[in-house]
């Protein structure tokens, strides 16, 4: 997968304003993943999964319409010690402030990253504003200072980055493939596309 990932921190803090967290694309495909929360937060989540190509599992006792119908395997009640066997990431996105915590425990026990909706700071990992652009991804984040400029940045990138650019890296893949290097006027294509970042 090619992807793009301009990294300014984090959506949200893991631990404190100094940490800096390791930006990284995880290829998910056929992993199991374990959602705790059946909600709009979790929706959300799931969603993003699905495009991955994980297998996500998600726990809860009530589970919204939207996520209701993804396809994914549903055990509808409440969490319980041992439902994060064989996960490769785990993430909790309950109202209970007891639940996410036993999940983060859990996860911590078993070796397994979990990302905590509502307590950044019990979790591994934080989820960037992200553009997707075919196999073209941008993240954005800003540590947890304000997840709403992290969205705006984003916002203000996919005017940069638009629907073309999913053609442009396929092309760009395609030259890499047949050993050879990418058209000339698709470089000055992208140096179109390019130049407006700078104004």
């Amino acid at each position: 997968m090619l992807t793009f990932g301009f990294m300014l921190g984090q959506e949200t803090e893991i631990q404190d304003e100094n940490t800096l967290l390791y930006p990284i694309f995880l290829n998910l495909s056929g992993r199991r993943c374990v959602v705790v929360g059946g909600g709009e937060v979790a929706s959300r989540k799931v969603g993003k999964l699905l495009q991955s190509g994980a297998e996500v599992v998600v726990v809860s006792p009530r589970v919204n319409p939207e996520l209701a119908a993804f396809e994914v395997e549903v055990h509808r009640r409440p969490y319980r010690d041992g439902d994060l066997a064989g996960a490769h990431l785990a993430f909790t996105a309950t109202n209970s402030r007891a639940v996410n915590a036993a999940v983060a425990r859990e996860a911590a026990a078993r070796g397994i990253p979990v990302n905590v909706a509502d307590r950044p700071s019990e979790g591994d990992f934080a989820l960037p504003s992200t553009l997707r652009r075919g196999r073209l991804q941008v993240a954005v984040s800003t540590g947890g200072a304000s997840p709403a400029l992290a969205k705006r940045i984003r916002g203000e990138l996919e005017e940069v980055f638009g629907p073309e650019w999913a053609d442009i890296v396929e092309r760009f893949d395609e030259a890499r493939r047949g050993g050879e290097a990418p058209a000339a006027e698709l470089q000055e294509e992208v140096g179109r596309c390019l130049s407006r970042l700078r104004g």
